[in-house]
């Protein structure tokens, strides 16, 4: 009997419906052995500002969040002690935040800060104790003994801010935010004073000024973002192979002809005047696939 393989959809893209694959091929991939899709409010979270910026959020009359973007991600995988397979992955974001700030009697002032948020998630990952030495690495231990983690993360949404207004003066030791230095609110100088000790107030032998210091400004932030989380290990799969992907599109050339009769090509946007209702979505292509 000839094999044949069809896709969760009717046919394979590319692949005429019943063609006979030729032969299984053994292929070296990626497996996801465990994924979660996940939906997060993150709430008042800490923006941290450059000492200029910073200035213009303590002065500022109203302040507006514009925009978040993730800047990086840092991934921690652990195995989880007598529980073989099974592994803690410990995500940390990076977002870098913008914001429009609004001066007494000035015109608006463009504003970047950072803040962080760190998830923790359990995920299954099999299990493997083998070394990977490449050819292409020089050598190196590709670490097939440890699952890789992927993660996928959309554009983050800034839902709102807020300004928390807390002042600390050089005698009443740490407040709330440390305003004029994390460890030492006086500006004491830890080189000469010693180890900071956040609860003794500044002594002025070591430089402090009896000024108070200035009030200080926290910027919280509300962002929502969607995550989706894949644990993933290298193994070899058979799979079936129709035969070698040949392409037979032909590129197209610009034209640097009439730029009208280029124009007059552009089918008319139907969609962008009449937008299409929900239940219209999907009618033409339930399955959801590329027929």
């Amino acid at each position: 009997m000839a094999n044949t393989y069809q896709g969760a959809c009717g046919r394979v893209p590319g692949v005429r419906p019943g063609a006979n694959f030729k032969e299984a091929v053994c292929i070296d991939t990626n497996r996801v052995y465990d994924s979660v899709s996940d939906k997060n409010c993150l709430e008042d979270l800490q923006v941290t500002f450059p000492d200029e910026a910073q200035s213009i959020v303590n002065n500022c009359c109203s302040l507006k969040l514009k925009e978040v973007e993730v800047e990086n991600v840092y991934m921690d995988v652990e195995p989880i002690p007598f529980n073989k397979g099974f592994y803690t992955v410990d995500i940390t974001f990076f977002f870098q935040a913008t914001f429009e700030a609004q001066m007494p009697g000035m015109s608006c002032t463009t504003l970047t800060g950072v803040t962080t948020f760190t998830r923790k998630m359990i995920l299954y990952g099999s299990e493997g104790n083998v070394k990977v030495f490449c050819s292409d690495q020089n050598g190196t231990n590709q670490n097939g003994g440890m699952p890789k983690v992927c993660l996928q993360v959309s554009a983050p949404v800034a839902l709102g801010c807020r300004i928390v207004d807390c002042s600390t003066s050089c005698n009443t030791g740490c407040g709330c935010c440390n305003p004029c230095n994390p460890c030492n609110p006086c500006g004491c100088n830890p080189s000469s004073c010693g180890p900071c000790d956040c609860q003794t107030a500044c002594a002025p032998s070591c430089g402090c000024s009896s000024t108070p210091c200035s009030p200080q400004r926290q910027v919280l932030i509300t962002i929502g973002i969607f995550i989706i989380v894949q644990m993933e290990r290298r193994v070899q799969m058979l799979m079936p192979a129709y035969d070698f992907c040949i392409p037979t599109k032909e590129p197209e050339t610009p034209t640097t002809g009439d730029p009208c009769e280029l124009f007059k090509k552009i089918k008319f946007p139907t969609d962008s005047f009449f937008p299409p209702n929900a239940s219209e979505i999907g009618k033409e292509n339930p399955c959801g696939c590329d027929r």
